[in-house]
């Protein structure tokens, strides 16, 4: 193995600044309600409406402010994650089955009642997000989702992205960013009470505060910074797989971005064709450059089996193969959040509008969990029933081992049912 290129970090490291100043917003929003939510948004946002909760007229405005192609745009990207959601959620059963005689189980799949959904602002207004955490959770059933964003430029949430929060279904809507938006949606704010899960990416004090957050509300995954990786060999055009590394690069300066191959030759000609790229015609150059050169890798592997066990560790969000073997890497690799299969299937359809969900594990999370879908929005749950006979049967084993745990208690109740 080579490394033609290294910036990929190693782990992506938690700042005591960060972590403290999540911890004291999260805490005085939970000791003191509204007032503190009013505080830190006119702080951080300059921004502190009568009402942070989005009025039906501003939700009509939105939509007048969007044009009809865009419209039909963002309708045909709804169209598409809702259908695939849904077709997610008839793989998803409930089961009622008679184990022995007299004991019959089973599970259901019931929606979580509340959900909030943020849909980052920041350098990019992120209005397919609103697709991704609102339409999902409706379809799996979800009573009410609460949908946040931050105010652009102190004049409240973006048009396309208030206007795609409406469209995707949210029952409230409200205009708070950052970590004040996760406090109101996990304590409650104004007349809107507390949610049960809270989804959706954002930056690194997003990340801090759902990971404080979880326990008092669910969460999706702690999302860091995008991360994208390219499997490809000889058989791949180098300026596309080049265009794709800076697709990914230009969501921030920390985005990280890595090529593993088999040809060396290839490797260089890739390296070529992002300073082709960054020279002439990349339009967010800037961003793109500076992740690229920070955080860009190429590894350079003896064989695919290498390059399997090179990407698995890596465990990319984003992991895209454009090679002369797409079905044996598809077959064999382990690690990422969503995979890309064959030169056409770039990252950016599945980031707006093919169907499936872009909230994906980062850091190397991938080794252990998926992305956002709709069974993320769906409670598991078993149930027991027993006949007389059922339980008889159940009892001596049950208390058997609850004396020896001893968990006399358990015992009891299990012998009461043994005759």
């Amino acid at each position: 193995m080579e490394i033609l290129k290294a910036g990929w970090p190693e782990r992506v490291e938690r700042s005591p600044e960060v972590i403290g100043t999540v911890s004291r917003i999260l805490s005085d929003v939970e000791r003191e309600g509204l007032p503190a939510i009013r505080r830190y948004s006119e702080q951080l946002d300059d921004w502190n409406p009568e009402s942070f909760v989005v009025s039906a007229d501003q939700i009509k405005a939105a939509a007048a402010s969007v044009d009809e192609e865009l419209a039909a745009h963002l309708e045909f990207a709804r169209e598409q994650v809702e259908g695939f959601a849904r077709l997610q959620r008839a793989t998803l059963t409930d089961l009622e089955a008679e184990t022995r005689p007299g004991v019959v189980l089973g599970h259901k799949h019931l929606p979580i009642s509340r959900v909030g959904s943020y849909s980052p602002g920041g350098r990019y207004p992120l209005i397919a997000s609103s697709i991704m955490t609102v339409t999902v959770p409706k379809v799996a059933g979800v009573d009410t989702v609460v949908a946040m964003a931050p105010p652009r430029a102190a004049k409240g949430i973006y048009g396309p992205q208030l206007y795609t929060m409406d469209l995707a279904g949210a029952d409230v809507i409200a205009c708070l960013g950052g970590v004040q938006a996760f406090a109101a949606l996990a304590f409650g704010f104004e007349d809107v009470p507390p949610v049960d899960l809270v989804v959706g990416a954002g930056n690194a004090y997003v990340a801090e505060a759902k990971r404080q957050l979880f326990g008092t509300v669910g969460i999706d995954l702690l999302a860091g910074p995008t991360e994208v990786a390219v499997i490809a060999d000889e058989s791949a055009d180098p300026r596309l797989v080049a265009a794709d590394l800076l697709g990914q690069a230009e969501h921030g300066f920390n985005s990280p971005a890595l090529l593993v191959t088999t040809d060396r030759a290839f490797g260089t000609a890739v390296l070529a064709e992002i300073e082709r790229w960054l020279s002439t015609d990349w339009p967010t150059v800037e961003v793109a450059g500076g992740a690229w050169r920070e955080h860009g890798t190429v590894v350079v592997c003896d064989s695919r089996e290498e390059v399997v066990k090179v990407s698995d560790a890596y465990a990319p969000e984003h992991l895209e193969i454009q090679t002369a073997d797409d079905d044996w890497y598809a077959a064999n690799l382990r690690n990422y959040g969503s995979l890309f299969i064959g030169p056409e299937a770039t990252v950016a359809f599945s980031d707006k509008s093919i169907g499936t969900n872009h909230v994906l594990p980062t850091g190397r999370a991938g080794r252990y969990t998926g992305g956002l879908w709709v069974g993320k929005f769906l409670k598991t749950v078993t149930y027991q029933r027993l006949t007389a006979a059922g339980a008889a049967s159940i009892a001596p084993s049950t208390a058997a081992i609850a004396d020896a745990e001893l968990m006399y208690g358990h015992a009891l109740t299990a012998r009461l049912r043994e005759s």
